[in-house]
């Protein structure tokens, strides 16, 4: 075959795979990786304070296997859902900041129309398993729905996207509750407070890593809020959410377990804070990631709690 008609081959061979459908391998990987399944880091940071929950509300060692499996694939889909429609409001932004300008939309990998059709698939997915719970549950997901969707959008608007980001995240606690026990105790809301908080801190950690690029463009954070008492307002919070994850172990009658478990976690913000002494991207990403041991080491202590006490 002579080198002109190579190329020709060749050519062809590019067109047509540019004429690829939806669901060839190629664009399914562009769609995980706008859903970020290969940094599953906000899958743990949503599904630990859901564990947390759905322990707390049972009387038993675990929760029901139904909702425990209910719970954990809609904490999947929700991030995922969640992750997409945070890129489609930032699709003219996230071009003009380091860690976000290879994202699918920014390229123009995906289309605005794919990520949207994803996105609703992605929700009514979620809401299919919620419908196998109970009808408190069902009204419940509807918030969750709301806070997903306008979390992306309130960086434009306040500097304070984190506590929507944090109420977001937390709202998988009243749902977690009103799925195992039928209802929401009142001593839910310390947990939801807590996570919250926490959420609060972690992703202000996230937000000092693009401070400088998002200055720039003129998208709002907390980091930007709190300019250069970050360090002490984040380590406040952490305080706070100690404070309040105590308060939670008092009102659920939870043992030693827990509260060593607390102490680790204290730890855990110490060395988080260390990190960030300098304020350099590296360091502050690796302190927001150092968050998936907090609530992991959490729901161990509940967990083994529970089973020392019984």
């Amino acid at each position: 075959m002579t080198q002109p008609t190579k190329n020709k081959v060749l050519k062809k061979i590019q067109q047509a795979d540019q004429r690829l459908p939806w669901y060839s391998g190629s664009q399914l990987k562009l769609y995980a990786q706008l859903m970020r399944l290969h940094k599953p880091i906000g899958i743990y940071l949503l599904l630990w304070p859901t564990l947390w929950a759905l322990w707390l509300a049972t009387p038993e060692l675990i929760p029901s296997i139904k909702n425990l499996l209910i719970f954990i694939v809609g904490v999947i889909l929700m991030r995922s859902a969640g992750c997409i429609i945070n890129d489609f409001a930032d699709r003219k932004i996230d071009g003009k900041v380091k860690r976000t300008q290879d994202r699918p939309l920014a390229t123009g990998a995906v289309s605005s129309k794919e990520a949207l059709v994803l996105f609703v698939l992605i929700s009514l997915s979620a809401f299919l398993l919620v419908l196998m719970t109970n009808t408190l549950t069902i009204q419940l997901s509807v918030g969750g729905l709301i806070l997903a969707a306008i979390y992306p959008f309130m960086k434009r608007h306040t500097h304070l996207p984190q506590v929507v980001l944090g109420a977001a995240f937390a709202w998988s606690v009243p749902m977690a509750f009103a799925a195992e026990a039928g209802t929401i105790r009142q001593e839910a809301w310390l947990i939801y407070l807590a996570v919250v908080l926490w959420t609060l801190v972690y992703d202000t950690f996230y937000a000092m890593v693009d401070r400088d690029d998002d200055i720039k463009i003129g998208v709002k954070s907390t980091a930007i809020l709190f300019g250069e008492q970050d360090k002490i307002i984040t380590g406040g919070l952490q305080l706070l959410t100690l404070y309040t994850l105590i308060l939670v172990g008092q009102r659920f009658e939870l043992g030693i377990t827990y509260y060593s478990s607390l102490l680790v976690v204290a730890a855990l913000f110490a060395y988080q804070q260390w990190l960030i002494r300098f304020r350099d991207r590296d360091a502050c990403l690796k302190a927001f990631l150092n968050n998936h041991w907090v609530g992991l080491i959490v729901f161990t202590g509940i967990a083994a709690d529970k089973i020392t006490l019984s």
